[in-house]
């Protein structure tokens, strides 16, 4: 081995030690190849953050040939044509204005985004709060919408178009933020042993944001669900598994199932190789999981783990194929076993590691595809 291979291997492993998995992997995969930059020293660690944005590159958007559409769910609310996804979305940093081409959230008049914030034993989070604006005689369904990294509650509710969608289901959603002294890239802390269990660490704290909204605001306690992408997805599932007397349900889009990383190294050999022994939400809530084919940062083993058929055990589900907004799918619905809950997954064609169906306006979002939001909001509020 060369001089040059230990350098890069000793700049991969201060990106890790950064959190900054996607570039520890992507030098580690370049090296392996070949492709890796000669270093006669091992390169200085990534500057300390100095500005006011974040950048980042999305992967672009396959085009796929969809399947014919006569087998799609009844039901089908097709995705809006939008303009292709940012591939360099700017966005502000907690407490800053939109800038930069980031638009805020749109409003209707009378509904409430309002910026708030939990303190508990357990620690303290930010979050935004959409309240709609239609008044509501019963109390309402909460979703509790958890970002990606690198991302922040504002660039999430513009790319999931939630917001717009509980306007029109009469639904509180929650976007609670991860802060940058929790995490360097701003990603839920999933794959750390202190952060995977009931009453420790984020779960606790996300469950305190849950109580304070409720304390607050007539909330339908037999209806509070979780989502999230990626890293906000594979804590989604965490939350599943440790909070199924809290949670009715949970959706995990490019995401990994609980307990499936207990350290940074063996997270990123879980992201890129999806073999993990990972327990999944089982004896948790209901889960509906979205993944794409072409997603190149979380291997869609880990979707297909989730729902239970990475090994191609689909005994009892009931299978679909079609196509919606330019992409074809197959949606696997298995019901409730005597040990584990109804999951419902989604293998979307062509997707890479963005949120399906979305608004480009958000960053890991894209417009082509299922609508992940609707479907997610209509497997959480079906009896």
């Amino acid at each position: 081995m060369t001089r040059s291979f230990f350098a890069s291997m000793e700049a991969a492993r201060r990106l890790v030690l950064q959190n900054d998995l996607t570039e520890a992997t992507a030098l580690i995969q370049a090296q392996l190849s070949g492709a890796a930059p000669s270093f006669d020293t091992p390169p200085n660690p990534a500057p300390a953050f100095a500005g006011p944005t974040l950048e980042l590159h999305a992967e672009p958007a396959a085009s796929p040939s969809p399947k014919p559409s006569s087998a799609a769910p009844s039901g089908w609310h097709a995705a809006p044509k939008q303009a292709a996804p940012r591939t360099r979305p700017r966005f502000p940093l907690p407490g800053m204005k939109a800038h930069g081409g980031m638009k805020a959230p749109t409003l209707p008049p009378g509904a409430r985004f309002e910026s708030l914030r939990h303190e508990g034993p357990h620690g303290a989070r930010a979050y935004r709060l959409y309240t709609p604006s239609r008044p509501s005689e019963d109390p309402r369904p909460l979703v509790l919408m958890l970002h990606g990294c690198t991302q922040n509650p504002e660039d999430f509710a513009i790319g999931t178009r939630m917001n717009a969608l509980a306007e029109e289901m009469n639904v509180l959603v929650a976007y609670p933020e991860q802060p940058r002294a929790a995490n360097s890239s701003l990603c839920w802390n999933w794959f750390e042993p202190a952060h995977q269990r009931r009453g420790a660490g984020e779960p606790a704290i996300l469950a305190g944001i849950v109580e304070d909204i409720a304390r607050s605001n007539p909330v339908d306690r037999t209806r509070i669900f979780a989502a999230g992408l990626s890293a906000g997805g594979a804590m989604a599932a965490v939350l599943g598994a440790a909070y199924p007397d809290l949670l009715a349900a949970v959706g995990v889009h490019s995401g990994l199932p609980q307990g499936s990383a207990d350290t940074v190294a063996s997270a990123l050999a879980v992201m890129r190789s999806g073999k993990a022994p990972g327990r999944g939400t089982a004896r948790g809530a209901r889960t509906i999981v979205f993944h794409g084919t072409a997603d190149r940062t979380v291997n869609p083993i880990n979707g297909e783990q989730l729902a239970g058929l990475a090994d191609g055990d689909a005994r009892g589900a009931e299978t679909r194929e079609g196509a919606s907004g330019g992409r074809a799918f197959t949606r696997t619905i298995r019901p409730a076993g005597a040990d584990t809950p109804a999951i419902e997954h989604w293998r979307i064609e062509g997707l890479g590691h963005a949120w399906s169906g979305g608004d480009a306006g958000g960053s890991h979002s894209d417009p082509i595809g299922p609508d992940a939001s609707r479907e997610m909001l209509r497997f959480f509020l079906q009896s």
